[in-house]
């Protein structure tokens, strides 16, 4: 019953957004000649900006602080994507809700990027190779934080560029370029990363949030066991507490990470069990709105997730 009536309530929100879009989505683009730019998620909305630059305008449809797993999109923010000139959306495991909103927009132009195309996603079969986590996985197993293995945002940069260089030929050379400056400044981020992780004490990453950080464990060969699965709102059992805090004490872990934007109580109750010291890590997926006030951009967030990994996990 409730599957039928979400789907309704789908599809009637679908029909308001196609007619809002067609009545007011073309007359809220600035007149200004620059593209109109849609993105869901945060590093999605970076990485435009950079690649844009000031022929660009663009906007970060989830709001600042919003957990991106569960947010659903209101009818105005359906009728923004029907007026942009391009939409960039990570895919379809990340939002499940995009593909519907695309096949129902009356803007025929609209120049979509899926941000994953062309990515390898890993799988729940490949991440159990490479970690101990077993539990909570999505319906499908596949982990859609593909933002957080650096050579997948340079695939993901030159989708958007492409995007972009379609839909201002005039301006492609400018595109190509400042694409390039930044997936010079991503290779930096990742020679930072290979030298600071190569020699730590512990390569073990225990975080008591959700399951976010799989692609990057597997880029510097790191074990990461997490306390919840691929959506926050998989609530870890007593049992996955408990195999947390034994193997905190069994391998003598020395700290605990945790999600920020989200309450950090299960990284707490951890902590409490084991004396853990307690880091912080950002997914980037969204920042909040002191951090857009700041400028905080998606490579200052790695950099000081660096830190906190350095000093974690002991490295030298």
């Amino acid at each position: 019953m409730k599957k039928i009536l979400f789907f309704w309530i789908t599809v009637i929100i679908l029909l308001l957004a196609m007619f809002a879009s067609v009545k007011f989505g073309q007359k809220s683009r600035p007149d200004d000649g620059k593209l109109t730019v849609i993105t869901t998620l945060f590093p999605l909305y970076d990485f435009s900006k950079n690649i844009g630059g000031d022929k660009v305008n663009v906007s970060l449809l989830l709001p600042p602080g919003v957990e991106p797993h569960s947010f659903e999109p209101k009818p105005s923010d359906i009728a923004k994507i029907g007026g942009a000139d391009v939409f960039v959306f990570t895919g379809e495991f990340m939002e499940p809700w995009a593909h519907n909103i695309i096949r129902g927009t009356s803007n025929a132009k609209i120049g979509v990027v899926d941000a994953s195309a062309e990515v390898k996603m890993i799988s729940m079969e490949e991440r159990h190779e490479c970690d101990e986590h077993h539990e909570h996985e999505n319906q499908d197993g596949i982990d859609p934080h593909i933002w957080l293995d650096f050579d997948n945002v340079k695939i993901i940069v030159d989708n958007i560029t492409n995007a972009f260089c379609e839909k201002d030929p005039a301006n492609a050379d400018y595109y190509k370029q400042n694409a390039d400056e930044y997936k010079n400044k991503i290779n930096e981020l990742d020679n930072e990363y290979r030298t600071a992780l190569a020699n730590c004490r512990t390569r073990t990453i225990v975080y008591g949030g959700h399951y976010a950080f799989g692609y990057m464990a597997h880029r510097y060969e790191l074990q990461y066991r997490a306390a919840q699965g691929l959506s926050p709102d998989a609530e870890p059992s007593a049992q996955d507490i408990i195999a947390l805090i034994e193997q905190i004490r069994e391998n003598n872990i020395h700290s605990i990470f945790y999600e920020e934007l989200t309450n950090p109580k299960i990284a707490e109750t951890i902590a409490a069990e084991t004396n853990a010291k307690m880091l912080a890590l950002n997914d980037a997926a969204n920042v909040s709105r002191k951090d857009i006030e700041n400028n905080t951009s998606f490579i200052s967030i790695m950099e000081n997730n660096l830190k906190n990994f350095k000093t974690g996990l002991e490295c030298n």
